[in-house]
């Protein structure tokens, strides 16, 4: 990892590109990055001694509020990586968490940011996130250098329905909630088009639940498409923004 970028509370781990993390073009897919970056952050968890078990305890829990990823290259199958992760502040309910993946030559693959909140689960509330509560993952490092968006996704005027789907077993995170990184997936396939993503957008809202029917709608933004993922009365679970890459644009603009 660059040293420019690296301070003592990073959390890193090394991996190879599995066959069944790859999408059809033989690369990572997606959800296989989101997987990686989620993953990155449960073991830094987990080694700081503050993992599942630690916040069972507590009836405590750390819930996704949004996420930014900007895709520069998706990794291809059998490559080497090293997936990183680092606090960098609080902000109100906010801890704010930075994400990295590289090459072995210390090039950036994928940049993300991440806000996340500390849920009280007696309770059901939000609580103010603490000094305290992200001592144990180190001090905080210094943001990593990107074009950081706003949490909110704002919606398109015009969006039609796309598709629905049940929530399934294997749909499901230890929350018991459906897993972050399948709002994206299900996002993915209702895509009009072929074409790589460079960036990923997710905002949070409420959480899809066993057996919950979700409704798709879909609407165009200029850099891509936005989807918001709906209860049947109209309530919203989350939004999800996939951008076209830069020269997807430029090919789409040119054509």
């Amino acid at each position: 990892m660059p040293d420019a970028e690296r301070g003592f509370s990073v959390y890193d781990f090394m991996s190879r590109i599995r066959y069944s993390e790859t999408a059809a073009d033989a690369r990572l897919s997606l959800v296989g990055i989101m997987n990686y970056f989620q993953d990155c952050s449960t073991f830094h968890s987990e080694d700081a001694g503050v993992g599942l078990s630690f916040y069972e305890k507590e009836q405590k829990t750390w819930l996704l509020s949004s996420w930014q990823i900007v895709i520069e290259r998706r990794p291809a199958l059998g490559e080497t990586v090293r997936i990183g992760t680092w606090p960098y502040g609080y902000k109100g309910i906010y801890g704010l968490r930075n994400y990295a993946m590289y090459d072995l030559q210390g090039n950036f693959l994928v940049k993300a940011n991440s806000c996340w909140f500390l849920m009280d689960l007696k309770e059901g509330r939000p609580l103010r996130v603490t000094e305290a509560d992200l001592a144990p993952y180190g001090k905080g490092d210094p943001k990593l250098s990107m074009d950081y968006a706003p949490r909110k996704i704002a919606l398109p005027e015009q969006m039609e329905e796309t598709g629905r789907f049940v929530v399934m077993r294997h749909q499901i995170d230890t929350n018991h909630h459906m897993n972050n990184a399948h709002y994206v997936d299900m996002a993915g396939e209702a895509l009009p088009e072929s074409g790589e993503i460079g960036e990923i957008r997710a905002e949070y809202k409420k959480a899809a639940m066993l057996g919950d029917l979700v409704v798709i709608r879909r609407g165009e933004s200029p850099s891509g498409w936005v989807f918001s993922l709906c209860r049947e009365d109209g309530e919203i679970l989350a939004n999800v923004e996939l951008k076209r890459k830069q020269d997807e644009k430029e090919k789409t603009a040119e054509g």
